[in-house]
């Protein structure tokens, strides 16, 4: 039987994860939601994800932290994380994919090109 692929979206600016967990859910994807990047740490402690959706730019703990959080835990070695910030200079999206980002897209992106991303992230991802 095949389970509910569950995602975490990570950002500090409602109106982003509002639209996206409407987005997610209609696609039938299970989600969680963090507002900063503690809340993240602490579901990412807690919950293995499939895929993490996850802002840069957030008032704690910024999202290269999270993500390095993520590639060195081990309940997350299959997780995929997708950067989704403002940041677009090619130095961040480099530092990006330095930390273990398997997709940067910068801000403002299309719904559409991110979830045909997000469902070949998790395509990849199952057996």
């Amino acid at each position: 039987m095949k389970t509910t692929p569950h995602i975490l979206l990570v950002d500090d600016e409602p109106n982003i994860v509002m639209s996206l967990e409407f987005l997610m859910r209609k696609a039938g994807y299970s989600v969680s939601i963090a507002r900063n990047g503690t809340e993240a740490l602490e579901a990412i402690n807690r919950t293995a994800f499939n895929l993490i959706i996850l802002d840069i730019m957030m008032p704690d703990v910024d999202g290269y932290q999270v993500c390095r959080h993520v590639r060195a835990h081990p309940n997350q070695t299959n997780t995929r994380v997708v950067f989704l910030s403002a940041k677009s200079k090619e130095a961040d999206m480099q530092q990006g994919y330095e930390v273990g980002a398997d997709l940067y897209l910068a801000k403002p992106f299309s719904t559409r090109q991110l979830m045909e991303k997000v469902k070949e992230l998790l395509a990849v991802g199952t057996p």
